[in-house]
Parts: C-alpha cells; structure tokens; sequence
C-alpha cells in the first residue's frame, strides 16, 4: 500500500484545518484512501500528516499539483513542506 508522509508547519492549525478538511474530497476523487494527522507535542503548528493511496503514480501527482499548492498557500502553510513517497512492507502488532 502506498502513502505520502508529509511534515509542515502552519501559521495558525485552526486557520488550516478547515481548509484541509474541505479539501478531502479532492484527495478522494485522485486515489486517497484516508488520512492520519498528527501534530508536534511541543509544537501544535508543525503537523505530520500520513496518507494512504491507491496508486502510487497518482500519490505523486496529487503531490505536485498546482491545486495542492494553492490550497496551502491559502491554509498557510509557513515553510516547504518534506514529503516522502513510502510503500509498506511490513506491519505488526506491538
């Protein structure tokens, strides 16, 4: 199974959730096939978003996506984001 682990911080997280929320259907319709968030214990603007996908190529261009970056900029997302590309190979239990 293919996923986008994604590390970023926001301006503000109640500015940018509701824009992040909005924009699941969008990541629906290209392959998404559900979303874990998590945020920084000491730090609640900078958020660690894992997304799983159907497709690995499609993983890749909804990351580079004109729209993605609009609506980032529009959340405010205040650096470069890291995102990497993983594909599982193992989960257990403990």
């Amino acid at each position: 199974m293919p996923y986008i682990l994604v590390r970023h911080k926001v301006e503000d997280y109640n500015k940018w959730h509701p824009m992040y929320t909005e924009h699941e259907s969008t990541r629906k319709a290209v392959g998404s096939k559900g979303t874990r968030l998590f945020r920084n214990a000491s730090d609640p603007n900078e958020l660690i978003i894992l997304l799983e996908w159907d497709d690995l190529q499609k993983a890749q261009q909804f990351a580079c996506s004109p729209d993605l970056r609009e609506v980032m900029e529009r959340a405010g997302v205040a650096d470069q984001p890291d995102l990497y590309f993983l594909e599982e190979i193992e989960q257990t239990s403990a």
